[in-house]
C-alpha cells in the first residue's frame, strides 16, 4: 500500500480479533513510528506494549486509578473499566518522556510523541492491521503514568489498540476539506506599516 492510500484510507475499526501484529511486524512499526518529525532529535517516544495476560493486570490497574479518582464510583463502571484492555489483542501505550530543554518546549516534545502514534497506526494500517487511538482519564492520571514506567511529569499521548478489523470501519464523517482550510494572506494596512 502506497503511503498516500494509507493515509486517505486509514479509519478506527468498530472491533479487533486476534491475530495482532508479531514481533517482527511490531518492530516494523516502531520503526516507522520513530521516523517522526523531532525538533531537537530529543526522540521523546516511548513504548509500552501490552498483551496476553498483562491486559488484565492493566485493567486492574485501570480500576484502582479510577477508585482513587472517585472513591465512590459505581460498580459497574469498574467492571466496564477492567474491560477495555481486552478490546484489542494488543495495546501500545504511547508515552513521551518529557524534559526540560531551552530550545525544545514541553509542547513539542508531547507533539513529537504523537506524530509517532501517528506514524504506527498508519503503518499498522499498510500493513493489514486495525488499530485505534484512546485516552480519556487513565493517559493524565499520575499512578497510571507510574505504572507504566512513566515520572508524573512525562505524558501518556494515547493507547493504540491493535489487531486485525472485525467487521467494516466507520467512514469518514467526509471528505470536504473546505470547512478546515483556508488561505491566509497579509492585509494590505499591515504591508504598509513595515514600509514606513
Amino acid at each position: 500500500m502506497d503511503a498516500l492510500h494509507a493515509l486517505t484510507t486509514r479509519a478506527s475499526p468498530a472491533a479487533l480479533v486476534a491475530p495482532a501484529p508479531d514481533a517482527a511486524t511490531l518492530e516494523r512499526l516502531f520503526q516507522a513510528a520513530i521516523r517522526a518529525p523531532d525538533h531537537g532529535r530529543l526522540r521523546p517516544w516511548r513504548f509500552m506494549i501490552i498483551e496476553g495476560a498483562a491486559r488484565e493486570t492493566f485493567g486492574d490497574v485501570l480500576v484502582a486509578a479510577l477508585r482513587r479518582r472517585d472513591p465512590d464510583v459505581p460498580e459497574a463502571v469498574l467492571v466496564k473499566e477492567r474491560a477495555k484492555p481486552l478490546r484489542a489483542p494488543l495495546i501500545v501505550v504511547v508515552g513521551a518522556r518529557v524534559r526540560e530543554h531551552r530550545g525544545v518546549p514541553e509542547v513539542e516534545q508531547i507533539v513529537a510523541a504523537g506524530a509517532a502514534a501517528q506514524n504506527l497506526l498508519l503503518a499498522a494500517h499498510a500493513l493489514g492491521f486495525g488499530g485505534f487511538w484512546r485516552t480519556g482519564a487513565p493517559a493524565y492520571d499520575d499512578a497510571v503514568k507510574r505504572a507504566l514506567g512513566l515520572s508524573p511529569r512525562d505524558a501518556i499521548v494515547g493507547f493504540l489498540y491493535l489487531g486485525t478489523p472485525s467487521g467494516a470501519a466507520a467512514p469518514p464523517n467526509a471528505n470536504d476539506i473546505t470547512p478546515y482550510v483556508s488561505h491566509w494572506t497579509v492585509p494590505v494596512s499591515r504591508l504598509e506599516e513595515s514600509d514606513r
